[in-house]
C-alpha cells in the first residue's frame, strides 16, 4: 500500500479562489498529468491535474486500505475551499476483482488508486473555482498561495467557454478506426452463454454478467478533450469520468448511467439499473420499445434480482430503506429499467464501507456473487481491470459518490479497448445477448469512428 503521507508529515494545505470559467478543452490541455475529470448530474464538474498525494492498494483489503489512507490524509488539513464543491477530494477507482489488472491494457493501473489533484478546476452552480493542494514537504502556506496566484494568471490567459456549436466547430474530428478485433468470437460467445444458462437452470447460479472486449486501432491520434466534450453533450445525465495513471500515456474513461452509491451525512442514494433495449427511430417506436421492456419477463426478472440484492446489501447499515417506482430510463442509444433506492443509515459510516458492501452489484457481477465471479474469471478471455468497478471520489468527512464504470474504454494515442457486458439469466438467448453487447459499445464507439464514411471497424 502506497501511503499518501505518514502521521508525522505536514498537514494538507489547500487554497481556492474564484476564476472566470475557461473553455473545457483549454483547461484540460493545460493541466499536468496525471489528469482526472469527474462529472455527475448532481455534482460539480472537476478537472484535476498532477498529484499532491496518491493512494494505491491491491488485494482483497484494497477498500479498507484506501479508506485508512484517505482518513489519514484528511485528518489534519489547513483548507480554505471558498465553496463546498471545491473542497479537497481524492478521485479514483478500484479493480473489479483482485488480479483484474494483470493483463493488457491495464498494466499502468493499480488495483486501487486515488489522487488528490495538485491543481483543480471546479465548475459548480455558483461559478468556477481554482484550487491548489499540497501535502508533505510541499505543504507550506506561502508556497501554496504563490502557486495559486501563478495558476490564476495561467488560467486567465486561456480561451473562455464557447457555445456548444462554436466549440464543436473548432474540435478535432473523431479519429476513425483502421482495424478492430474481438476478444470473444460469436461461436465462443454462444458456448459461454449456453454453459451459463445450464448452470442457472441446474441451480448453481441465479444470474451472471458476461462481458466482451473490443480492441480498436485508431486511424488518427485520440482527441482526449474533444471526446470528453462530446460525451458530456450526448450524455448529460450520466456520470462521466477520466482517470490517467502515472505517466499519462493512457486513460480509463466513460459515461455511465449507473450510480453505485452516494453518501452525504447519513443519507444514501443508489440505483438498480438492469434490463436493456434500444431506442426507436420515431417517438412512437421509442414508446413501443419502452413498453415492451417494462413488460418483458426476462428483463423484469433480471432487474428485480438487482433491486432485491441492493436492498439486501444495504440492510445491515440502514435504519430505513425505500425504493421508487420501476421506470424506463432513456439514454442516447439505449433504454434501461431503473429503480431509485434511498436509505438512511443507522450510524455514521464511511462511503467506502458502502462501496465494498455493494460491489459488485448483480447488474455487473451476478448471483450468488462468489459463484458468479468464479464464472466470470473462468469464462472471459480478458482482464476486466477497472471496467464495471467503482469509480468516484471521497472527501474529508467520509462522504463520497461512486459510479459503476460501464460504457467505458481504455485509450492511448492510437489504440482503444472497449468493454460491454450483459446479464445472463435462465431464458437468455445467446444471439439476443450478443446484439445487446454491440448496442452497449455504441456510446464510446460512436466517438471513435470517423466523422466521414469508410471506417473499417467491425460493428
Amino acid at each position: 500500500m502506497e501511503r499518501a503521507r505518514s502521521r508525522s508529515s505536514p498537514p494538507l494545505v489547500s487554497r481556492t479562489t474564484a476564476v472566470d470559467e475557461p473553455a473545457f478543452a483549454a483547461a484540460f490541455d493545460v493541466l499536468p498529468s496525471p489528469r482526472t475529470t469527474w462529472s455527475a448530474p448532481d455534482d460539480a464538474l472537476v478537472l484535476g491535474g498532477g498529484a499532491a498525494a496518491t493512494l494505491t492498494a491491491s488485494g482483497g483489503d484494497r477498500f479498507a486500505a484506501i479508506r485508512e489512507a484517505a482518513t489519514e490524509l484528511f485528518e489534519s488539513g489547513d483548507v480554505h475551499a471558498g465553496t463546498e464543491a471545491a473542497r479537497p477530494r481524492v478521485f479514483g477507482g478500484f479493480a473489479f476483482h483482485e488480479g483484474a489488472c494483470d493483463g493488457d491494457p491495464w498494466g499502468p493501473f493499480p488495483e486501487a488508486r486515488f489522487v488528490l489533484p495538485r491543481v483543480q478546476l471546479t465548475i459548480a452552480d455558483n461559478g468556477a473555482w481554482l484550487t491548489v493542494n499540497a501535502v508533505g514537504p510541499d505543504a507550506d502556506v506561502s508556497a501554496v498561495e504563490d502557486r495559486l496566484a501563478r495558476e490564476v494568471d495561467r488560467f486567465a490567459a486561456l480561451d473562455r467557454r464557447d457555445s456548444a456549436d462554436a466549440a464543436d466547430a473548432g474540435r478535432p474530428p473523431r479519429p476513425g478506426i483502421s482495424e478492430s478485433r474481438r476478444t470473444t468470437s460469436r461461436e465462443a460467445w454462444r458456448e459461454s452463454v449456453g454453459a451459463a444458462v445450464d448452470r442457472i437452470r441446474d441451480g448453481d447460479l441465479r444470474k451472471v454478467v458476461l462481458a466482451q472486449a473490443l480492441e480498436a486501432d485508431l486511424a488518427a491520434d485520440f482527441p482526449r478533450a474533444a471526446t470528453l466534450e462530446r460525451l458530456a453533450e450526448k450524455y448529460p445525465d450520466c456520470h462521466r469520468y477520466w482517470f490517467e495513471p502515472d505517466g499519462g500515456e493512457s486513460a480509463f474513461f466513460g459515461a455511465t448511467p449507473e450510480r453505485l452509491v452516494s453518501l452525504r451525512g447519513r443519507t444514501v442514494e443508489t440505483d438498480a439499473l438492469a434490463g436493456t433495449t434500444g431506442r426507436g427511430e420515431t417517438p412512437a417506436e421509442d414508446e413501443w420499445l419502452a413498453q415492451e421492456l417494462l413488460d418483458d419477463e426476462k428483463n423484469v426478472h433480471e432487474h428485480e434480482l438487482v433491486a432485491e440484492t441492493v436492498r439486501d446489501q444495504l440492510e445491515p447499515f440502514a435504519a430505513s430503506i425505500s425504493a421508487g417506482e420501476r421506470r424506463v430510463r432513456r439514454l442516447a442509444t439505449v433504454q434501461h429499467l431503473h429503480t431509485p433506492i434511498t436509505a438512511e443509515l443507522d450510524a455514521d459510516r464511511h462511503v467506502l464501507d458502502l462501496v465494498e458492501a455493494l460491489h459488485p452489484t448483480p447488474a455487473v457481477g451476478g448471483l450468488p456473487p462468489d459463484r458468479a465471479l468464479a464464472t466470470i474469471r473462468e469464462t472471459e478471455p480478458f482482464d476486466r481491470g477497472w471496467y464495471a468497478a467503482p469509480v468516484g471520489w471521497i472527501d474529508a468527512a467520509g462522504n463520497g459518490a461512486f459510479a459503476v464504470a460501464i460504457r467505458s474504454a481504455v485509450a492511448s494515442r492510437r489504440r482503444a479497448t472497449l468493454f460491454a457486458g450483459v446479464g445472463i439469466v435462465s431464458d437468455s438467448d445467446p444471439d439476443r445477448e450478443w446484439d445487446e453487447v454491440q448496442l452497449k459499445y455504441r456510446p464510446i464507439l460512436d466517438e471513435l469512428e470517423g466523422d466521414g464514411a469508410g471506417d473499417s471497424a467491425d460493428r
